[in-house]
């Protein structure tokens, strides 16, 4: 055998024993034994510390308020606050899943280390948690649970369910690199809710009732343990962040609008969702914006599109999102709802970066947005020091902001003056 071949021969076998590796490993896990895993540790001082440290200064935040840096978290993404509020789960776009780690309750992570380092993740975006602390995480193909994984996360080998086996979340035809990032939550029905973007700019026409059948390009809610799947909002393009509001139990997202159709349209989305299966326009519109791919083809009978609370920012990419039902903000706060702007990759004056508020009226609609922190973009030279991603909250009331693009977990809270 030539060394050509032979290294060929390698890269196939390594290529071929991963998947193996993995399944051998998952297989151990859901009969309670131990793998030969370690742990990857991220270290939270030098100068990577240092050089976001150095970000702080350019962030604006209201009168009052403080930001500063909870933790050094590779590709952070969303997050689950596990419910006593020691540890934060941090998903990504990669293959890791990190636990962020505060012991001491100073606000400030002690440690970050890989979840479960013997599971082999795909892009497990999507940490949530359920009340009674199942950790759930839906990634690309796949939804696990972990039983008490708060108190189990600082061992290689935590107990493994799996609730949607691979390749069952979407067909394995449609898995793609694009519109990937999936969100869960709980909703107050003890539900799973998961998004699916589609992974087209537009779908071809051809592949919308099947989209519409599965759930690609929507949010479908499934029991706990996998069963009674169904297709519960429908006419999304790529939603990347969704909550319940505590007051009545509708749930809101976010949604990202097509691009190609110059800087300033369509305008991103914050809808409000009051009951199963509405569908909120999307391939025919977005906002409200009618989508020239499909201008001759016939919306489906009998269906209203919903039309969005706000129309944000054109391609300023509205992502992770939460209700703030904490006490530590001040009162005008309360009840109301800061997600995250990515920021923009394709425009030509680069736009967001940046966390956002809405307030809501007695009818729980939505007021207006307005800017709530901002700063990761640099207005002069359109360069980003950084690209919220995902908003959290700890246990005191503070706020927690994910950014995958910095490698950071910011944190804000309320510290105004003492009066004189």
């Amino acid at each position: 055998m030539t060394t050509r071949h032979l290294a060929s021969a390698l890269a196939l076998a390594s290529m071929t024993a991963l998947p193996a590796l993995a399944q051998d490993n998952m297989d151990k896990l859901t009969n309670m034994q131990r793998t030969d895993a370690t742990f990857t540790h991220v270290a939270q001082d030098g100068d990577r510390a240092e050089a976001l440290e150095g970000i702080l200064q350019h962030i604006n935040v209201p009168d009052g308020f403080e930001i500063s840096l909870y933790a050094v978290v590779p590709d952070a993404r969303s997050m689950a606050v596990a419910p006593q509020g020691t540890v934060t789960f941090v998903g990504t776009r990669k293959d890791k899943v990190w636990s962020v780690v505060d012991r001491d309750r100073d606000r400030v992570a002690d440690e970050v280390f890989d979840f479960a380092p013997s599971i082999t993740f795909d892009i497990p975006n999507g940490p949530c948690f359920s009340p009674d602390g199942f950790l759930y995480i839906a990634e690309r193909n796949r939804v696990l649970t972990f039983p008490a994984a708060e108190f189990f996360f600082e061992g290689p080998d935590p107990a493994v369910g799996v609730v949607v086996e691979k390749g069952d979340l979407i067909p394995e035809e449609e898995e793609s690199f694009n519109h990937t990032a999936r969100v869960c939550r709980v909703g107050p029905d003890g539900k799973l809710y998961i998004s699916l973007g589609q992974p087209h700019n537009v779908q071809p026409a051809d592949k919308v009732e099947m989209y519409d059948e599965i759930g690609i390009g929507g949010i479908i809610r499934i029991n706990t343990d996998g069963t009674g799947r169904e297709v519960y909002t429908r006419g999304i393009r790529n939603s990347v962040g969704h909550d319940f509001n505590p007051a009545n139990g509708d749930l809101w997202f976010t949604d990202n609008q097509v691009d190609g159709m110059g800087d300033d349209i369509p305008p991103g989305e914050l809808n409000r969702q009051t009951a199963a299966g509405q569908h909120f326009g999307f391939p025919w519109t977005n906002a409200r914006v009618e989508i020239p791919d499909f201008k001759d083809v016939p919306r489906p009978e009998g269906v209203e599109f919903v039309e969005p609370q706000l129309e944000l920012t054109a391609h300023a990419a509205d992502l992770g999102m939460r209700f703030y039902s904490g006490n530590s903000f001040p009162d005008d706060y309360k009840g109301g709802i800061f997600w995250a702007q990515h920021g923009s990759w394709n425009r030509t004056t680069p736009v967001g970066a940046r966390v956002m508020f809405t307030r809501l009226d007695e009818n729980g609609d939505a007021v207006s947005a307005e800017i709530f922190a901002d700063g990761w973009l640099d207005e002069e030279t359109g360069e980003y020091r950084g690209r919220p991603m995902d908003i959290a909250f700890l246990k005191d009331g503070s706020m927690l902001v994910s950014d995958d693009f910095a490698g950071a977990i910011w944190r804000i809270a309320y510290n105004p003056a003492p009066a004189e």
